[in-house]
């Protein structure tokens, strides 16, 4: 991996990490709204209904108190009904403007990891291109490899999976073990030469064509 794709893909990840994305209830806000606007428009009714019985009771010069008092108190109650309908009005608008961040947001996360995929694409093909010699040289040793099907370059190769997966083996710098069965295992076992030497790794486990069971590779000069 080049350093300037390692750096951006650095950047990415660090940029996908910090994006954080809570939750945000609308339904509740919308539900807020409609409670309030409809306990609003019902109190308006009463106090128009209260105020009209307060006048016409005037107009005939009737006890008009215990109307007026309820009149007030529709009226107090209608006041703090408008606050907090206005509240809720408030609190629906910040849940959008939060639901709109939120999706602006989403938008944002799915293009960095549209660039991560094409950035760690990037960096597997540049790492392929680097290794693809010594691949190719490795091809020299492992069964039934053939440096000239390497070809020109990755996509050229036109040889045996076998001995492709066995130069990749080679070539790579793997601290586990190494099990080989089915044709892998018999290529490298009727090699001239160990399976550790073959494959340069410490561990190989070579699965016994015959059904005996597994076997370390023997020890070998590389």
């Amino acid at each position: 991996m080049t350093a300037s794709v390692a750096d951006e893909i650095d950047e990415i990840e660090g940029e996908l990490a910090a994006i954080e994305i809570d939750p945000v209830d609308l339904t509740a806000a919308r539900r807020r709204v409609a409670e309030t606007t409809g306990e609003t428009d019902r109190l308006k009714e009463r106090v128009a209904t209260l105020r009209g019985d307060a006048r016409a009771r005037r107009a005939v010069d009737a006890e008009a108190d215990e109307t007026l008092d309820d009149l007030e108190a529709a009226a107090a109650e209608l006041s703090a009904a408008q606050t907090e309908a206005i509240a809720a009005e408030q609190a629906l608008e910040r849940a959008r403007g939060e639901a709109a961040r939120a999706r602006d947001q989403r938008r944002r996360r799915l293009r960095l990891r549209d660039r991560l995929r094409n950035r760690l694409c990037d960096a597997r093909n540049e790492l392929v291109e680097a290794v693809y010699p010594a691949f190719r040289r490795a091809l020299a040793v492992v069964p039934r490899g053939d440096p000239s099907a390497a070809g020109q370059g990755p996509n050229g190769y036109d040889g045996s999976r076998i001995a492709a997966s066995l130069a990749a083996v080679r070539i790579a710098a793997l601290d586990g073990a190494v099990e080989l069965r089915g044709d892998a295992a018999r290529a490298v076992e009727s090699a001239d030469r160990s399976a550790r030497s073959l494959l340069r790794t410490a561990d190989v486990r070579v699965g016994d064509t015959a059904g005996e069971g597994e076997r370390s590779g023997d020890a070998g000069g590389r």
